[in-house]
């Protein structure tokens, strides 16, 4: 029998809206209305819930907390939940997001939108599964029944090309992460158990660690994504409805990184070290050659996509520099690109809502119709780029630091990133905010109304608050990260010990 705490909760909670918005029968307009506000409702419980479970946790403990233990498959894997500094600030980040997504979809959707809360509400339980979950099986259990709910709100309320667009994403990541679940298998079979904490206390050999982190890191990668395996989400971006592109941004990317954090370099330390070039290397291509495909876009979804991969880039960098810096910095980036790309495809969806287009070469001139849109939309674009003042610039900064500790050169290429992505987001926001009114389909346009304003008014404010003061994300990331560096050098130390004995 399980018990029921707040991490279960968190879980329970939205399959009970979707059960209860199951339940209502016709497709009336008073059905559709009490269908959403009960996924409002539903998703601000969800994040009032993972709110008290910030509040009763210990930033300065590395250790899991909130712990629930349940029996499960005849006791031999147990649905074990738990937190610790690095898990606990996603599951926020997801239940943050949910309210402004079904926001965001009030109008938008027409079609069977009783199903289309279901999948959001579904998607959010297996989200916050995948961070909360202290057991590998049931993580690959969530990891994967997330793609389910984001392949049908792609196929079926997507653009014209979404089965395409749905296809690609599901198979891309399903293939992935099939040499994943091989890798669970055979962790299982040299340690005995799943459990995510005893195996962070395992010592697998060198040469299976090298295997194991191969296997993870094919779907994580895809995840993320990294180049060259990225092609499937400017495809899905585009084709998604915006609140679809909302979650697909904020949280499903940020998987691929918590993973690596989670799995690849606090159990297979010496492979890390080993593949650190690689993944030096596969960072910097992103950061520079997505940055530059992005100037060459003409839709503006395509272009916030690439500009995600580019970003990404910077958290895998980070990672894998195994500094203090490094590591916070793209943890940071990570909660910052969440709220931040977010709220782009928000803005886009503004638009989009009006003039049902997202041609760049469709706009121009909407400061002066919609002054209000562009003071919010430069606020993002500013973010993006990672200005002072920003949350965006702390992550990149950060990840800099730790970078240029690890690796000079690897820091200065990163670096141009920051300059190309200056260019290809204030070029998007010039030829849309700036210029003349000359175009007849925009002299209608209005300004953000009410539900628009409520639903970008906390990123904004989020946005710059993080920028001021990014203390209390660090501040959950700080003993983690301080737990990671000194168990991974032990580990490196003692291995160079033993070899210098043999040799």
């Amino acid at each position: 029998m399980f018990g029921f705490g707040i991490l279960s909760g968190l879980l329970v909670l939205p399959l009970v809206g979707a059960a209860f918005i199951l339940a209502l029968r016709g497709d009336s307009p008073a059905v559709r209305s009490n269908a959403l506000w009960a996924a409002l409702a539903t998703t601000i419980a969800t994040f009032l819930l993972s709110l008290v479970a910030w509040s009763r946790f210990d930033v300065a403990s590395p250790a899991f907390q909130l712990v629930e233990s349940h029996a499960w498959l005849a006791d031999t894997i147990r649905f074990k939940l738990g937190v610790d500094g690095f898990s606990l600030p996603f599951v926020v980040l997801t239940a943050f997001l949910m309210p402004f997504c079904i926001l965001a979809s009030w109008t938008s959707i027409e079609k069977r939108l009783k199903e289309y809360l279901v999948c959001f509400l579904v998607l959010e339980a297996t989200m916050i599964g995948v961070f909360v979950a202290l057991d590998l099986v049931l993580f690959y259990l969530m990891f994967e029944a997330g793609l389910i709910p984001m392949f049908l709100i792609i196929g079926i309320w997507g653009g014209k090309r979404r089965i395409y667009a749905s296809f690609k994403f599901f198979l891309y990541t399903l293939l992935g992460s099939v040499l994943m679940l091989l890798a669970i298998m055979a962790m299982y079979w040299d340690a005995g158990t799943t459990d995510i904490a005893a195996l962070l206390q395992h010592r697998f050999a060198p040469a299976m660690q090298t295997w194991l982190w191969l296997a993870f890191f094919a779907s994580f990668a895809v995840k993320m994504p990294m180049w060259p395996v990225h092609t499937w989400l400017p495809d899905a971006h585009v084709e998604a409805p915006t609140a679809g592109s909302v979650i697909l941004a904020g949280i499903l990317l940020k998987m691929g990184g918590y993973g690596f954090i989670r799995f690849s370099l606090p159990m297979f330390p010496d492979a890390s070290l080993y593949f650190a070039p690689l993944v030096y290397a596969l960072s910097v291509i992103a950061i520079v050659y997505t940055s530059l495909v992005a100037l060459m876009q003409e839709d503006i979804k395509k272009l916030i996509a690439y500009s995600s991969v580019a970003h990404m880039g910077f958290v895998t960098m980070g990672l894998f520099t195994m500094t203090e810096q490094g590591i916070q910095g793209a943890m940071f980036q990570m909660v910052s690109h969440g709220i931040v790309s977010g709220a782009l495809f928000l803005c886009v969806g503004v638009v989009y809502d009006r003039l049902h287009t997202r041609e760049i070469a469709a706009y121009g001139g909407l400061v002066n119709r919609m002054p209000l849109y562009a003071v919010v939309f430069m606020v993002f674009t500013m973010a993006n780029v990672g200005l002072p003042g920003t949350s965006g610039f702390v992550g990149e900064f950060l990840t800099l630091m730790g970078a240029f500790r690890a690796n000079p050169w690897v820091a200065f290429i990163a670096t141009s990133g920051v300059i190309l992505s200056a260019a290809y987001a204030l070029w998007l926001y010039r030829r849309v905010v700036f210029g003349e009114l000359v175009k007849d389909s925009l002299k209608t346009m209005q300004d953000l109304n009410r539900r628009e304003i409520v639903t970008l008014a906390p990123l904004v404010v989020l946005t710059i608050y993080y920028g001021v003061r990014p203390g209390p994300i660090l501040d959950a990331f700080a003993a983690p990260t301080n737990a990671l560096i000194a168990s991974t050098q032990a580990v490196l130390g003692a291995a160079k010990t033993a070899a210098m004995l043999v040799q």
